[in-house]
């Protein structure tokens, strides 16, 4: 591919970012929106809690036909299609009926599914090997600005009155308009620009995944990336504010502050460590670093309470886990380049996979005894859980082929 054509990947990539940022405003906002949206639909707080959970049915199934819409039709019609549902679940938001945010909410998880899988493959073709990990640390980090942007800048929107139908009005606006902005600017994917091995043999909608799904490296990335994120996506977003109440006696306020720094983590950790694996040429080492950061810091937090607050300890936490990201670089890396779209789809959807069996075991062994043996005891032993997943990570690392650009050149 000609540099020109790479710069104007770069460009796409840079619209890319703007719909993964709306991804996870959109995502996280209706947290903070709970009693509003419940007038909205005219239903229970229960009902509703559930209609908002519908998001990840069609964001863990869309993840693998996204990653087949990619290698099969190019950046362009997919992006533009995936933004476009995204924008049109975003307005059905606007109608005060159950059916329509059911409706509407099952569209934004299959809108978003394409945003993340979208990016890497635009970063895959504007960037070089050096510098992919790099890129998609920052695209994660964009993320993150908008999960966070969904909930500190919206929260306090609708705390002083903005009704909520202008916020899910302006975000189906800017989210089409993303995606026709998307469609004019990926260039158009010619054949000639094709693997020769997908010339010469026309692939089934399946093939792409049957050729990820039979490489053992796709698996290990799936199963370290999920056991990486679980303890920030299931115990820092999810549990944590309850833990911090009920076993370490924090006031409602101080427990959210302390959980939400995880995510501050992510954005600096993210394109930190993906930098760092891009300018050593190794994988690797630095997704094992990040890992032992993750285990030192809950280590801290619950032998040495006093070394540091607390809010310190779990921005640490997110540094560290920004090394879950380090996978999707080398899932790509260790699969032929016409499969780089399924490549993303696969290990979102085992990454998923792995926090969704991790989920209700977490919840039977310590979220459910929460409210019967909460102290300090009960703190060490749920963190305690997730320090024996980030021991498993290491070790299924050790199994990993090193694919940095060091080891290429070798």
């Amino acid at each position: 591919m000609n540099a020109s054509l790479k710069k104007f990947y770069v460009i796409a990539w840079v619209f890319g970012l703007v719909f993964y940022f709306l991804d996870y405003v959109i995502r996280s906002a209706p947290a903070v929106m709970i009693p509003e949206l419940v007038n909205n639909f005219n239903t229970t707080e229960l009902k509703l809690i559930s209609m908002v959970g519908t998001y990840y049915y069609t964001y863990s199934t869309c993840s693998l036909i996204a990653g087949i819409a990619l290698d099969k039709f190019g950046g362009k019609k997919s992006l533009f299609v995936g933004t476009l549902i995204l924008g049109i679940g975003c307005l059905l938001f606007l109608i005060s009926s159950q059916v329509a945010g059911v409706s509407g909410r099952l569209l934004q998880g299959a809108g978003c599914a394409f945003a993340f899988p979208g990016c890497v493959y635009l970063a895959s073709k504007g960037f070089s090997s050096k510098s992919l990990a790099t890129a998609i640390g920052f695209t994660q980090c964009i993320g993150m600005l908008g999960g966070t942007a969904g909930q500190f800048v919206v929260g306090p929107w609708v705390e002083e009155g903005v009704n909520i139908d202008t916020f899910w009005l302006w975000s189906g606006i800017a989210t089409i308009i993303t995606a026709f902005g998307l469609f004019f600017v990926i260039p158009k994917e010619k054949k000639a620009e094709e693997s020769t091995e997908t010339v010469t043999k026309p692939m089934g909608y399946l093939e792409p995944y049957k050729i990820v799904f039979k490489n053992p490296q796709s698996w290990l990335c799936g199963i370290i990336s999920g056991l990486l994120f679980a303890p920030t996506t299931i115990f820092a977003m999810t549990w944590a504010v309850a833990f911090f109440e009920k076993d370490k006696q924090f006031v409602f306020h101080d427990a959210a502050i302390t959980s939400a720094m995880v995510a501050f983590g992510w954005v600096f950790g993210c394109p930190l460590l993906g930098f760092i694996t891009d300018k050593i040429g190794r994988r690797k080492p630095v997704l094992v670093a990040g890992a032992v950061v993750m285990i030192l810091s809950l280590l801290q937090l619950i032998y040495l309470p006093e070394l540091y607050p607390a809010k310190i300890s779990m921005f640490i936490l997110g540094l560290g886990s920004g090394a879950a990201m380090i996978p999707y670089s080398v899932i790509k890396e260790a699969n032929p380049d016409f499969v780089k779209g399924s490549a993303t789809g696969a290990i979102n959807f085992i990454t998923f996979g792995v926090t969704t069996l991790l989920s209700p075991v977490f919840s039977r062994w310590f979220g459910k005894s929460l409210g019967d043996s909460a102290g300090d005891l009960h703190f060490q032993h749920s963190i305690l859980f997730w320090i024996s997943g980030i021991v498993l990570a290491i070790i299924v690392s050790l199994m990993l082929k090193e694919t940095g650009s060091k080891a290429q050149t070798a």
